[in-house]
């Protein structure tokens, strides 16, 4: 079988203008694609065929050529970052900038989180940007697959980031009545990765390294109800229930209450840190009685982790994870676990089988059978 030939692609200047190169030994088959498919011109003097440079079509290229040849953009990569970095400086219009304030307000009466809307909102943004700089006036399926290109899968943003980027365009296109449906864009797989969890042990010394009252009641409070950071952040005192054991959690992700786990101990170091802190109405205030800062939390955390001697990259979300797997291992019920945390889908609380070990523990390594 014939090794795939290569094309080199690069941003070159070419009579007084930036034009897209596109190099490759002789071969009928991407001397068709690029004459034909491309409609690119070929340079006597210079020695390559070319197209005049854009991102657009930088993308249209790759996406033509792949199909027919390995295609190498070493040199165009640092360029097009320059190009991307130049479109954060496109200035949008007074009824753009208010278009996109009706856009956010919209979002907020179809009752998206705060941290939903300002993504979708900036992604918005960018993307009108984007739609300026190539003198779009018209949104396509096109367009959109373009700037998911040029903007997110060339610059090998993250996956996440990426659906963030098409859910916000979708959103955008239905608050515009614009009726394509950008559903036909294909999405990245999620990477399978599974969650760090500390051991019980590093939970242990990751609390007893916090000596701060306040701080070692945060971090035992995240741990031992198996809160998001928002969630723990939002609650307020009537949120505890010291009859029945239990913690209300209100307006969660999916916009949905439920009650987790109150500890005893966890209580007891609660009552000691309200005779000392004396919050008003936040559980965890800040200065002048604001909400305790999420950047706030996660200093304590790594600062706590440091003194413990814990190596692992954790997260204030680690705690969460580490929760829900000491659960499993202890013969919790999965269902059980699922309320706890406000999955929507016993899928989601399922990873966590995957990083117990109470099972793998019962297993005879072959090596000690022998």
């Amino acid at each position: 079988m014939q090794p795939l030939p290569t094309v080199y692609l690069d941003k070159v200047r070419h009579r007084s203008y930036d034009v897209l190169s596109i190099h490759f030994q002789q071969n009928a088959i991407l001397r068709e694609a690029v004459a034909i498919k491309l409609d690119a011109v070929w340079s006597e003097t210079r020695k390559f065929w070319y197209l005049p440079y854009s991102l657009e079509n930088s993308a249209f290229a790759t996406t033509v050529l792949s199909q027919f040849a390995i295609v190498d953009r070493f040199r165009l990569e640092p360029k097009e970052a320059r190009d991307r970095q130049n479109l954060l400086d496109v200035k949008l219009t007074e009824f753009e900038y208010e278009e996109l304030l009706r856009f956010q307000k919209w979002l907020q009466t179809h009752r998206y989180t705060g941290s939903t809307v300002s993504t979708y909102t900036k992604l918005a943004e960018f993307f009108l940007k984007y739609l300026q700089k190539r003198g779009i006036t018209v949104i396509s399926p096109r367009t959109v697959e373009q700037f998911n290109y040029e903007f997110i899968v060339s610059p090998q943003k993250s996956i996440s980031y990426q659906n963030q980027a098409i859910n916000a365009i979708k959103q955008y296109l239905v608050y515009k009545q614009i009726t394509f449906d950008v559903n036909d864009i294909e999405r990245p797989r999620k990477e399978k990765k599974l969650p760090t969890v500390l051991s019980m042990d590093e939970v242990k010394r990751l609390l007893g390294a916090s000596a701060n009252l306040k701080h070692r009641a945060l971090l035992s409070l995240i741990y031992s109800g198996g809160f998001r950071i928002s969630e723990v952040l939002n609650l307020k005192l009537a949120d505890i229930d010291s009859d029945r054991m239990l913690i209300h959690v209100r307006n969660a992700k999916g916009r949905k209450d439920r009650y987790t786990l109150l500890s005893k101990k966890a209580l007891l170091l609660l009552r000691e840190y309200y005779v000392v802190y004396q919050p008003k109405v936040f559980l965890f205030e800040g200065h002048g009685g604001a909400r305790y800062s999420a950047r706030a939390a996660q200093s304590v955390l790594h600062t706590a982790a440091s003194r413990a001697g814990i190596s692992k990259s954790i997260s204030l979300h680690t705690l969460r994870h580490s929760f829900a797997t000491h659960l499993l291992e202890h013969g919790t019920d999965i269902r059980y676990i699922q309320d706890l945390l406000g999955h929507s889908s016993p899928k989601t609380t399922m990873i966590y089988t995957h990083v117990s070990d109470s099972s793998v523990q019962n297993i005879r390594n072959p090596l000690d059978m022998i």
